[in-house]
C-alpha cells in the first residue's frame, strides 16, 4: 500500500474519531484493539489491514468506500471550490476573528495558510497560523493555560499528554476551546501588511513571502496556477 494511501486512511480515522470526540483509548476499547494500534494506524505508521480498518470504523458507525479519481484530483476539486468561495465564508468557517479577539494585545502576525487565505490564496487551511516572538512566550503560555490548550502530541498522534509551554520540544500546535492555533516562532515578528475584510485590518506576511517560508502553501498555489493556465489553454483551443 502506498504511504500516501496509508496516511489518507490514517488521517481518515483520525478525523471520524476527534468528530466524536473519542480519545484513541476509548476507540481502542470500542474496537478491541490497543491504544497503540489505533497511533499507529494514524501516524501512517502501519499499513492497516482491511479488517482492522473496518473494525475500526463499524466502532464509529461508518464504513469504507472506494472510488478511484485522477491522481490529486481530490486537490483540484477542493480549490476550486475554495476559489468560488467568499472570504468572509471562510473566516468565519475558520472562527478566525473569534480566536484573534481572544488573543488580545499579544503581539503576533498571521502567518502560513491563514494569511494565504486573507490574501485570497484558495488553499485548504484548517488552523489559525500565527508568528510570535521567543520574547513573548510565557504571554502565549498563560493564554494557553487560559483557553484550555492541549498541545499536538507527534508520538501518540493526538492532542494532549505534552507540556503547552513552546519552549518543549515538539511541534508548536495547539488545540483551543477557540480553534486550533500553530505558531511560527520568531526572535523578531515578520514584515507585515495590512489585507482587510469588512470593517476589519489583519496583519499579514506578505503572499510572496508565504510562498518562500511555505513549501506546503507553495505547491499548493503553483498546482492551482498551472492548472487554470491549463484551463484557459484548452477553452481558447475550443
Amino acid at each position: 500500500m502506498s504511504s500516501r494511501l496509508v496516511q489518507l486512511l490514517g488521517d481518515t480515522v483520525r478525523q471520524q474519531r476527534e468528530s466524536r470526540d473519542l480519545s484513541q483509548q476509548k476507540l481502542a476499547s470500542l474496537a478491541g484493539v490497543s491504544q497503540a494500534m489505533v497511533a499507529r494506524v494514524e501516524r501512517g505508521d502501519r499499513s492497516p489491514g482491511l479488517p482492522l480498518l473496518e473494525r475500526l470504523l463499524a466502532a464509529m458507525d461508518v464504513q469504507l468506500t472506494v472510488a478511484v479519481e485522477p491522481l490529486d484530483a481530490h486537490l483540484d476539486a477542493t480549490m476550486a471550490g475554495l476559489a468560488a468561495r467568499p472570504i468572509a465564508d471562510r473566516i468565519d468557517e475558520l472562527n478566525l476573528d473569534r480566536l484573534l479577539d481572544r488573543l488580545g494585545d499579544l503581539p503576533h502576525v498571521i502567518s502560513g495558510g491563514t494569511a494565504a487565505l486573507l490574501q485570497g490564496a484558495p488553499i485548504p487551511v484548517d488552523a489559525t497560523e500565527v508568528a510570535i516572538r521567543w520574547r513573548d512566550s510565557k504571554r502565549f503560555t498563560k493564554w494557553l493555560l487560559a483557553s484550555y490548550g492541549q498541545r499536538w502530541n507527534a508520538r501518540w498522534g493526538e492532542f494532549g499528554g505534552v507540556f503547552v509551554e513552546p519552549e518543549e520540544p515538539g511541534e508548536h500546535r495547539w488545540r483551543t476551546r477557540y480553534g486550533e492555533i500553530r505558531a511560527a516562532m520568531c526572535d523578531e515578528l515578520p514584515d507585515a501588511v495590512e489585507v482587510r475584510h469588512g470593517d476589519r485590518g489583519y496583519r499579514v506576511v506578505p503572499l510572496v513571502e508565504v510562498e518562500i517560508a511555505d513549501p506546503r502553501a507553495a505547491d499548493l498555489l503553483r498546482r492551482y496556477r498551472e492548472r487554470r493556465i491549463r484551463q484557459r489553454s484548452a477553452a481558447t483551443d475550443d
